[in-house]
This record gives structure tokens, sequence and C-alpha cells, in this order.
């Protein structure tokens, strides 16, 4: 099994840096490479512009519409959403239609930053017959008659400043075009730091899982440290919240969005049922949450599965130095605030600072002293990218992809990919042991077939006709396989396609 991990030239740096016990301002000096991996990038579709209503305005350009999610229905439809509150339809020829205006139901709605907003959204499964779906948003705490349904460990109602609201949404008829129903809340859960950055964003079902599976029909939350480690404010930097269990910060909830009175099952923090099969639901513990999943996450905002054998992934962001690629595992701890990637956290160390990172101890990074944490399968730093976006393991019909873990970076745009047999192999128990990243070039295709390699933001420019300071970079996945590419800058939805010439 390990001979499949290809290691990372970091491995022999990082067992001098070990002997040092120093801060390490480098955490991964080998660049990562572009080996021949292209694949070409086609226009979709453009959402409508939606600048005029950003209060950013005033201080600068904004993006046209900020698309954040596709998303494809089992019956063959397929939606997307502009985080500034509206969610579209997109017809046969990929024409949009508003389906749901979002703004007019959330008044107290945060439209400020880019974790904010309508952010999220997800369809059960049987939606076709439920007429069910869910979406995540941001709220002001200043005068809304709402109260959180939790606050974290130690803080007061009067300090709450945000709320991440998780809604259920019901359509009277699930074939119409535009909305029309009933909607309920199912959790808010309050920050207590200065800005709304974490926001609770990613809402899933695991899409493969089948009617009967103890898994089928229970809503992921995707995990969030709440803005605890760059959020401003008197209460930023608290390391005591993400290592425990008595609270959902830092951790990846998995529930039943039905009430107790439906499912038969336990009351959760918020209007829902805690699942039976959860691990916590079932560990004789009062003082744990039922509804974690996983835990010790910074930002896992994105979560997906692959398709062949259900391993569930976690892209999780970094603070200052690393992003990382997770196998989840239930009741895993994965690490943070104590660990970032395979390094200690610099707030643990005497004298060190929370964007600091220092060696793990050799016989820790080797395994042979196991510390409890679960540590990621594929990792890059900051000098390749500021934050990872969403990761598939893509099995659809680009043969240069196929077999590989395609994610991204938001900030620079950046397309990188992993073998994800290499992944699964580095999921071994040793923290050092991790996947090749290497980067995916993009190209386009003009109209008499010519190709021309392109960046992501460079497209972005090019549609917007002027410079930006961000690509926003997010990917989705569809029903066949094929990964689409967003932007929360110049509204267009494109896709990764095959080439005939490959």
């Amino acid at each position: 099994m390990r001979k499949l991990v290809r290691p990372v030239a970091i491995f022999l740096g990082l067992v001098v840096a070990g002997t040092t016990h120093g801060q390490i301002d480098d955490p991964i000096p080998e660049p990562v490479s572009k080996r021949g991996l292209a694949v070409q990038i086609q226009d979709l579709v453009r959402l409508p512009d939606s600048s005029g209503l950003d209060p950013a305005r005033a201080r600068g350009p904004v993006g046209w519409a900020r698309v954040s999610y596709v998303r494809d229905l089992p019956d063959g439809r397929r939606f997307a959403n502009d985080q500034r509150g509206f969610l579209y339809s997109l017809a046969s020829d990929n024409q949009p239609s508003l389906y749901l205006d979002f703004r007019g139901e959330f008044p107290n709605t945060v439209y400020r930053g880019l974790a904010s907003g309508f952010i999220g959204f997800e369809f059960h499964p049987e939606f076709s017959d439920n007429g069910l779906f869910y979406t995540t948003h941001v709220e002001q705490a200043s005068g809304n008659a709402a109260t959180p349904d939790f606050i974290p460990p130690g803080f007061t109602i009067g300090e709450v400043t945000y709320h991440n609201v998780v809604t259920e949404w019901r359509a009277n008829d699930p074939r119409a075009a535009v909305f029309d129903g009933t909607h309920r809340g199912l959790l808010r859960i309050a920050h207590v730091v200065a800005n709304p950055f974490h926001a609770v964003g990613h809402l899933a079902f695991n899409p493969t899982s089948e009617s009967g599976d103890p898994d089928y029909g229970l809503l992921y939350i995707g995990g969030t440290d709440l803005g605890f480690s760059n959020g401003g404010g008197p209460n930023q930097a608290d390391p005591t919240q993400t290592q425990r269990l008595d609270t959902l910060v830092g951790a990846i909830l998995r529930i039943d969005p039905r009430r107790p009175a439906e499912s038969g099952g336990t009351k959760g923090v918020g209007d829902y049922s805690i699942p039976a099969v959860n691990h916590y639901a079932a560990d004789a513990d009062s003082n744990t949450f039922g509804e974690i999943y996983a835990y010790g996450f910074r930002n896992p905002h994105r979560l997906s599965w692959d398709m062949a054998d259900g391993t569930m992934f976690a892209m999780d962001i970094g603070m200052s130095q690393i992003e990382e690629v997770n196998i989840v595992h239930e009741a895993g701890n994965y690490g943070w605030m104590r660990r970032e990637g395979y390094f200690d956290n610099g707030v643990y160390m005497s004298g060190g600072a929370l964007d600091e990172v220092y060696p793990l101890p050799n016989d820790v990074l080797d395994g042979s002293r196991p510390d409890g944490f679960i540590y990621p399968v594929a990792i890059y730093d900051h000098a390749e990218g500021i934050a990872i976006t969403n990761g598939f393991a893509y099995r659809g019909g680009i043969s240069a992809l196929r077999g590989k873990f395609v994610f991204g970076d938001i900030q620079r745009g950046r397309l990188f990919a992993a073998d994800i047999d290499a992944m699964k192999a580095a999921d071994d128990g040793i923290p050092r042991t991790v996947a090749l990243v290497e980067e995916v070039q993009l190209y386009v295709r003009d109209a008499s077939g010519g190709r021309t390699d392109v960046d992501f933001w460079e497209l972005i420019e090019q549609a917007l006709g002027r410079d930006i300071q961000r690509a926003d970079l997010h990917l989705s996945r569809g029903r066949d396989g094929e990964i689409f590419v967003t932007s929360r800058q110049d509204g267009w939805i494109r896709m990764l396609v095959a080439d005939s010439d490959n």
C-alpha cells in the first residue's frame, strides 16, 4: 500500500527541521509541478448580474454574480445559486430562470464578505416526491428577534454577533418552475467574533447512499471554527473551542432533518433529530453532542464522496500555512487548533502564534508514536495558494483526470490534482505520508479548433474587462461525474470537458 504514495520533497526537509524545533517559514519548499496534465475548459452559462445589490460596491469593484454551487437533481434538473440571494434553475439549454428570491424571505441576511449571504443549498434525494431542500445563510444578530440554538461554550447571548442559519424548505409542487411553499428553521449557530468569517456553508447528502442504507436521508453540515482563528475582536483565537465534544465548534455534523415526532428519534440542538447510528449518539456520554460526525477542523467548508467506494473527503482551509484534503472517518479528531497539516500549531508553543507552524517530533511524524489525530492525505502551502476549494474523486469522461482527485485554490484560481489511490494509501496513520500534488493546465479551443493555454484568473479578467484581486474559484460535480468550475467574480459557470484530441 505504501508504494502507491509518492512522497513530496518536503519529507527530507522536515526531518532536518524537526531536529531544530524552530518555527518553519517555508513548510513545503518543493513547488507544485506541472507534469503535462492539461484539460479543456468551456463556458456554459452566465448568471444575471447582481453586482448592483452588493453593499461593498462603494468600496471598489465587485463581482458580477457570486456563484458558489451548481447542483444536479436525479430527475435531470440543474440549479445554481448567487450568494447575493438568488437560486436559479437551469433549463435544458442551461439558461437560468429565477426559482427562489431568497432576499425577500430573510431580510436580516448579511451580504457582506464572500462567506456570507445565501451561501449554500442542497436538495433532498427524494425532492421530486417530497419537495424538500436545504439552505444555509448568515444573519446579523443585532435587532434579530430569533434566538440561536447554540452559542459557543463560555459565551453569552449578549456577545453574539451573527447567526449561521440552516433552513428546510418544502415546495408545494416539486415540479414547479418557481418555488411556492414553506420553510422552517433547522439550526441557528452563533458567531461571537467581530466578522462572519467561516460561516456554516456546506450542506450535503451522501450521494453514494441508497434507500435502506443507515446513512440515507441524513444531512451533513460542514464544520467551522466559527471565526475563532481569524474573526477579529476580543473573542478571536480562543484555542479551547475546537478540541471538545460538548460544542459544535470545529465539527462536521450529521443530522436527520426530520423532527423527533416524525423520526421517532432524539431531538438535537436545533429542530431536527440525532441519528441513532451516529457514534456520539451511542457513546453513553451525556457531555458529547450526538450530532457530531467528526471534529477538530478549522473550516472544512466543502465535503465530497468518491462515487466508486463511498470514501468521504473534507477540504479544510488552513490558517496561514497549509491547505488540506482529509479523508473523513466518523468520530475522528483532525487536530485543529493543535495541528495544521502535519505540523504543530504555534498557538500551543512557548512564544509561538496561531499563524506559525513548528515541526512535529520525528517519532510522531513517522507514526511510531501515535498522537490521536488524523492527518491529511494531500496538502499544499501558501506559496501555492491561500484557501482550498472543493475537490472530487473524478470518475467522469476526461481520460486525463480519471483516477485523480481534482481540487483547487479559491484565491488564486489554480486547479490541482492528486492520485486517488495514493491519497487513500496515505490514510495510513503516518502523518508525513501524503500524495503528490500536481497542477492542471487549463486550455480553451477557438472556433477553428486552435488551442490556447489559459489561467482561470485570466478568464475572469477577460469576462469582467478589468483586473481582479482574487479568483474565487469553486468546483461542483454534476450527476454524470463531470466538474463545473465557477467564480464568485464573473458569474460564469464553466465545465471541464473531454477533448477529442486527448
